[in-house]
């Protein structure tokens, strides 16, 4: 474990414990689970940072827990005090790390977490927050990960992490230049990410203007449907309109037909995933249902308006899964669109039962008006004018999707610049890093000679006045 790479002059590779005046309270992780329950969270007291509120170089203030006084006497040495670093040693990805904020003079960490407190004469807060965040440093602690389902690693074996070091004039400087660079990548970032939003807000407007007949018609008056249209209800443009099985099949794990609901359906497709259920024939054939090249199948409970087309899959529905069979004279691919609009999903948001499972009933599925074009062909070419018009829109998204991946590998890569001292120029008359480890060194010797002989509940008792 370690760095590969050669370090530049003057700059030393230091253990993540050799960074901390005493390596036995300035490095500590959380306590055992069993030290820390959930019902002992209050409203008021102690605050406790969990392993949500752990993010690469940001804290994410939200959910703050609370724990009594007496509790985080008990729990001191696993305390924190505003500007600490705090370390996530537990989840995928780990070793993620921040500062904890100003506003929380005091608290506890959690047992997913390490409490972090360097030694300023050696090493400046944020260098070393970026440090730990870059691939140099996130390859170590991937290489010492035990567990697969909960990934996690031992305080022990993190105190030997490897810190390319600088001196300290240099860390600053490095830190200046990234956050001069991360500025500017941010702000690209951030018109990517309002381009994205302006696409999907253009994709309603193609679906809105393609059924109040703007694509294919020249002067619609607005509030007024072309010469020839006409509001339908589904079910006058439908032969038959249900749902799926109303329970639970008999399941069969050699089954040949699948059991699906409406998270199954995606983007015009039956998604059979490999922990769909399974059903013999025989369940298919009491669950069956006229299924053919003419249905579009809608989720109706839960997540409301996912759509497919039936194509020969050897399936049969839940109830989540509403199915309907479209009339000769109507394009599937038309009445497909109008279900993934705005217009529909406030219909059925405004008509769905239930407050934490959202379900719309057949008869307001039955009930749903859509604006009808007079002819077939005309529905085929507003099908494909919304085809033409979201196809750029697929590949622009597809470019900007890319541009943020690329984003994301750059600022790794100033990262990776920086702690392989590339990022900015070296300046001869900085004091080595060498230098500042022997500080470090007499720091610890004098802390060892001074250390007031307090007990634990003493030691709380002084920071919790202080804080």
């Amino acid at each position: 474990m370690g760095v590969d790479r050669e370090i530049p002059n003057g700059w030393q590779l230091v253990k993540l414990g050799d960074l901390v005046a005493d390596p036995k309270r300035d490095l500590v992780d959380g306590p055992f689970g069993s030290n820390l329950k959930a019902h002992e969270y209050v409203d008021n007291g102690v605050p406790v940072i969990k392993i949500q509120n752990i993010k690469a170089n940001r804290f994410v203030d939200s959910n703050i827990n609370y724990v009594k006084k007496e509790k985080a006497e008990y729990l001191s040495r696993h305390s924190f005090v505003s500007g600490d670093l705090i370390i996530t040693k537990l989840g995928d990805p780990l070793g993620l790390c921040c500062k904890v904020p100003e506003k929380y003079g005091f608290g506890i960490i959690v047992a997913d977490l390490m409490r972090l407190r360097p030694s300023r004469l050696v090493v400046y807060d944020q260098f070393l927050i970026y440090a730990i965040n870059s691939e140099t440093v996130q390859n170590q602690f991937r290489a010492i990960t035990k567990g697969t389902t909960r990934p996690r690693v031992n305080l022990t074996i993190v105190r030997e992490i490897q810190i390319p070091l600088p001196p300290l004039p240099e860390q600053q400087r490095i830190v200046a230049k990234i956050e001069e660079l991360f500025s500017s990548l941010d702000r690209g970032i951030e018109s990517l990410k309002t381009a994205q939003q302006q696409l999907k807000v253009y994709r309603q407007a193609v679906l809105k203007w393609a059924f109040e007949g703007r694509l294919t018609n020249k002067n619609v008056v607005d509030g007024q449907l072309p010469e020839g249209w006409k509001w339908k209800q589904l079910e006058e443009i439908t032969s038959i309109l249900g749902d799926g099985l109303h329970g639970t099949p008999i399941y069969s794990e050699n089954g040949d037909y699948f059991f699906i609901n409406g998270n199954n359906l995606s983007d015009g497709k039956i998604e059979i995933r490999q922990n769909t259920r399974r059903v013999s024939f025989e369940e298919y054939g009491k669950y069956t249902k006229p299924l053919n090249d003419k249905t579009i199948l809608v989720s109706i409970n839960g997540t409301l308006g996912n759509t497919a087309f039936y194509d020969n899959e050897k399936v049969i529905l839940g109830k989540s899964a509403c199915y309907f069979n479209v009339l000769d004279t109507i394009y599937k691919h038309y009445i497909r669109y109008c279900i993934t609009s705005y217009r529909f999903i406030n219909y059925a948001n405004k008509n769905a039962t239930g407050s934490t499972i959202r379900n719309v009933g057949l008869k307001a599925m039955r009930e749903f008006e859509i604006a009808i074009p007079p002819s077939l062909e005309e529905q085929r070419a507003i099908v494909a004018e919304i085809d033409s018009r979201l196809s750029v829109c697929d590949k622009i998204e597809a470019s900007i999707e890319q541009s943020l991946q690329q984003a994301e590998s750059l600022r790794q890569s100033i990262l990776k610049k920086a702690f392989e001292g590339e990022l900015v120029p070296q300046d001869p008359n900085d004091e080595p890093a060498s230098g500042l480890l022997e500080r470090i060194k007499a720091e610890r010797g004098r802390n060892r000679a001074e250390a007031p002989k307090l007990s634990r509940k003493g030691r709380m008792r002084t920071r919790m006045a202080q804080s």
